[in-house]
């Protein structure tokens, strides 16, 4: 995974409007001021694994999930003062990402191959087999959601992998409650035949 540094840098360099930036009236001013100010270091410390996550399981092969989520933290730092509290702050770093993971994939001219998942996500403290079944178990993952259709696949990550609830996640994704828990049930479906898939190969080539 990138060196966190070098995201921070980045996101300085591009700048970020002033902390009172948009107070227009003395109502807004109010509002602020009863809301602590979030501080951007801390947002990026809390708050990236969160987003590689995300990058990654929505498509970002690992040659460029670093990259792309660089790109999400300048967009964060430079909007951060502007951010009002009206969903919580992890649908919107979430649809900060959904964008940027979006022209990601719009600018590449064709789909690339899949490509390995990253060591990184793999417990250092953990034993080589452990590391092992994780990292299986990671590529498997991956697999699995790149045979989803994009809207099914994003309703999966947020409510499966990430836990969000269903207004989270209709928050999120801007699709209506029956929308979202139809493309769950699908996604959920398409999951099981893939792991059934999966068992019934292994049990053939472990006869």
């Amino acid at each position: 995974m990138v060196d966190h540094s070098d995201v921070m840098m980045t996101a300085t360099a591009a700048g970020a409007a002033p902390a009172t930036a948009g107070l227009e009236d003395e109502s807004g001013v109010r509002q602020r001021a009863e809301r602590p100010a979030l501080v951007f270091e801390e947002v990026y410390a809390q708050h990236f694994d969160f987003v590689w996550r995300t990058a990654r399981r929505l498509g970002v092969g690992d040659l460029h999930v670093d990259d792309v989520v660089q790109d999400v933290f300048v967009v964060v730092h430079r909007k951060l003062a502007g951010f009002e509290g009206r969903s919580s702050l992890k649908t919107w770093l979430y649809a900060i990402t959904r964008r940027v993971v979006s022209d990601h994939r719009r600018a590449q001219k064709r789909r690339r191959p899949h490509t390995p998942i990253s060591d990184s996500l793999a417990c250092c403290g953990a034993s080589p087999q452990e590391r092992a079944a994780r990292l299986e178990a990671a590529q498997l993952l991956h697999a699995f959601l790149d045979t989803l259709p994009d809207e099914q696949r994003e309703v999966f990550v947020l409510a499966e992998l990430e836990q969000m609830t269903a207004p989270e996640t209709v928050e999120a994704t801007g699709a209506k409650l029956n929308t979202v828990y139809s493309r769950l049930r699908l996604a959920r479906a398409a999951f099981e035949r893939f792991v059934a898939r999966h068992r019934a190969r292994a049990g053939r080539e472990s006869s």
